[in-house]
């Protein structure tokens, strides 16, 4: 039995001893893993809830119909309601506690399964209030009670039929592109949905990181370091003309600018005493 396998089995029978499963998928191959494993193993214990909101890009949503779809799963699908969560929009340094905390609370509301969420043992390298949120509502983290990571989720996904989906790359929320204590507007999440999707088929070869940021200082439009540096001034120009006509003139060309790619740029002050201690 090679080492993958031990740990898939290590994963099922942790899922196996919780009487009623119910896995949170974001649409994201953390969560993705975690569902298609446990119906793998558990076709007709498990159930699945994925939130939809101005936040999940409609991509995710796509994806994790289509899996279900494919791999029959019992998929709920049903609106958290963080919008209308006035400490939610205000986009604190513990936003993610919020959503967190919307998300968990209306799933127990629909079923007295145990909730299981996709973090895994990376995420304890990073600040993550949403897990403060998951210890209010009991939910299990099978990766990160397992000790597995990211690098070893996707060689699972491979193993439980995701194929492609493997690759997935990481993508937050689209709250997280708003800069921390700019208020989260719904209606300007789907256009940085939009500008990402544009720039990464504008951009040849096709970049590996787009991110749009909503910053003080207006678009922030950032890149891997191989297509930053690649980007010529004459192309950048066209492009900021194209991100322009995205926001419908909310922003001028001069606002728009292009950085190198860092993870979390928009994400500001996280010593702030404001932290939620749940």
């Amino acid at each position: 039995m090679n080492s993958l396998q031990i740990v898939i089995n290590r994963l099922v029978r942790t899922i196996d001893e919780i009487s009623e499963p119910a896995v949170a998928v974001s649409g994201g191959i953390d969560s993705m893993t975690l569902a298609a494993l446990a119906h793998k193993f558990e076709p007709g214990k498990v159930k699945m809830y994925h939130a939809v909101s101005p936040a999940v890009p409609t991509q995710a949503t796509e994806r994790v119909e289509r899996v279900a779809t494919e791999q029959c799963w019992n998929l709920t699908i049903f609106d958290a309601g963080e919008f209308r969560d006035q400490n939610y929009v205000s986009n604190p340094v513990n936003r993610c506690f919020y959503c967190k905390t919307n998300l968990y609370e209306t799933i127990s509301k629909k079923t007295s399964a145990v909730i299981l969420s996709g973090a895994n043992h990376d995420d304890l390298q990073d600040y993550r209030p949403g897990l403060l949120a998951a210890d209010n509502f009991s939910v299990r983290h099978p990766f990160i009670e397992n000790g597995i990571d990211k690098v070893t989720i996707r060689q699972i996904a491979k193993q439980v039929g995701l194929g492609e989906l493997s690759e997935l790359p990481a993508s937050p929320c689209l709250s997280s592109r708003i800069e921390t204590g700019i208020s989260i507007d719904a209606k300007l999440l789907p256009l940085i949905n939009k500008c990402e999707q544009l720039i990464s088929t504008l951009i040849v070869p096709k970049p590996a990181t787009v991110r749009c940021r909503v910053r003080d200082i207006g678009i922030v439009i950032e890149l891997d370091g191989g297509s930053y540096r690649l980007l010529s001034e004459k192309r950048r120009s066209e492009l900021q003309k194209e991100i322009e006509q995205i926001f419908g003139g909310l922003r001028s060309s001069e606002n728009i600018f292009f950085k190198e790619y860092r993870m979390g740029s928009a994400f500001l002050h996280p010593e702030s005493p404001n932290v939620a201690r749940a």
